[in-house]
């Protein structure tokens, strides 16, 4: 291989997908490749796709075309839920070199001298029921914050949903080589870890584990502050995990727990594991025992079947929840799920008009939660950011700061009064007992 070949990365979808680049693209540097920005020259572009909805897959071709422009002679990969579902799609879009599929895509260094000699296939994706190995990564780029992957796969087949198609069967690592890659990341000085994956509250079933069995020895790791639960299900949720984070010193009071409809009939049809009184005991067991706590949950608007009064039963139920926030989908139809096949497909203006009323109860729901915290104290993660002479960082409970750069402060955790919310929807903060004092923090 010559000297000098740089790789650029560019990753869409979730945070699993971005632990998931940073360890493919960590790979490609120990081959021998510097690793350079997506808008500069390179000679390997790898992306690094999604699939949950349409525009994912129209992004994908733009990034592709974006590529070639910056270097029309560079190689693009494609790698991703997009490129296992899709591979034969991929691979006749103009410029698309490779297609690698879920068991491939952490062996990208690999193909790349057949690349280079043209001699390498334009599709490498093996049946995703082959698919058994799980492969540990993380994110690392600033100190802050890391996505660790704790989990791959789902075995549950919702039916509007393609991830067990692209990612194959549920499965992990141990929880003994779980703690050896977060103490890695405690070794990085990182300060936050994301704990991410597919199905999380899945963790550890086939080594006869659990994900409280994870968290309670992640909960013992010196050297990161804190720890956070990215997205979980509520029939996964149990009783247990919430006592021990309520309890816990690291992990903080922050949830995200997928709802999708308020509509038990509904909930059936996508072939969801809980109705609406189970999730609402778990949201209420979080509040009695972290009344601060922010809530997340992920809602599909527009499913077949979706009336005019079901959907009404999903706004009245989530209007009457203590969440903090939502993810709002719109639902599209996908090959290869039961949904495509249902009847009573909602219009698609109808679709948007629902989206749009869900992102505005949003917007009041996290306003609301934010005011509820004004003149608290609270701790908050500063990043190394700098935007129009502003840095940024989250509390515990998930609230957006906001407070004049200070590159002393990067990376720092620092306890903030809270003072209130600005015109960008971010909270104003006092420093408590803080001074910067010659290049020093001083707390």
């Amino acid at each position: 291989m010559g000297q000098f070949k740089r790789a650029a990365f560019y990753t869409l979808g979730c945070k699993l997908n971005f632990a998931e680049t940073s360890t493919i693209a960590r790979g490609i540097v120990d081959y021998g490749y510097a690793r350079v920005e997506f808008d500069q020259p390179a000679e390997i572009y790898v992306i690094n796709t999604c699939s949950v909805t349409e525009n994912s897959d129209k992004k994908c071709k733009q990034l592709v075309k974006k590529a070639l422009q910056t270097n029309p002679n560079g190689k693009v990969i494609i790698v991703g839920c997009y490129a296992q579902l899709k591979p034969q799609e991929i691979s006749e879009i103009p410029g698309v070199s490779l297609v690698l599929g879920a068991n491939e895509k952490f062996n990208v260094k690999d193909y790349l001298e057949k690349l280079e000699s043209a001699n390498q296939e334009k599709i490498v994706a093996n049946e995703i029921k082959t698919t058994r190995t799980f492969v540990p990564g993380y994110s690392i780029g600033d100190r802050t914050r890391s996505f660790l992957k704790v989990q791959d796969g789902c075995d549950y087949f919702c039916s509007f949903c393609t991830i067990p198609l692209a990612r194959g069967r549920s499965r992990s690592a141990n929880v003994q080589d779980t703690i050896r890659q977060a103490k890695e990341l405690a070794n990085k000085e990182t300060k936050e870890v994301v704990l991410t994956g597919v199905n999380i509250g899945d963790y550890g079933r086939e080594y006869n584990e659990s994900f409280l069995d994870l968290i309670k020895e992640l909960d013992k790791i010196k050297g990161i502050e804190r720890f956070r639960i990215s997205s979980i299900e509520p029939n996964l949720l149990h009783d247990e995990i919430i006592e021990f984070v309520a309890k816990s010193q690291r992990f903080v009071p922050h949830f995200h727990i997928p709802l999708q409809s308020g509509s038990d009939a509904l909930l059936q049809n996508m072939r969801r594991r809980y109705n609406s009184d189970l999730y609402r005991n778990r949201i209420q067991k979080i509040i009695d025992l972290m009344p601060n706590c922010s809530i997340g949950a992920d809602v599909i608007v527009g499913f077949p079947g979706e009336t005019d009064e079901l959907f009404q039963t999903t706004f009245d139920f989530i209007n009457e929840l203590p969440v903090s926030y939502l993810h709002v989908f719109t639902y599209s139809e996908r090959n290869n799920t039961t949904a495509v096949r249902m009847e009573n497909s909602v219009p698609m203006a109808t679709r948007k008009l629902r989206s749009k009323m869900l992102r505005i109860l949003s917007e009041k729901k996290k306003r609301a939660f934010y005011e509820s915290n004004v003149g608290l104290n609270e701790k908050v993660l500063l990043e190394g950011e700098e935007s129009e002479g502003l840095m940024y960082g989250f509390t515990n409970n998930y609230i957006k700061i906001q407070t004049p750069f200070n590159p002393l402060m990067a990376n720092q955790t620092v306890a903030v009064e809270m003072m209130g919310i600005n015109k960008s929807g971010n909270m104003n903060c006092k420093f408590i007992n803080q001074v910067v004092e010659q290049n020093v923090i001083v707390k």
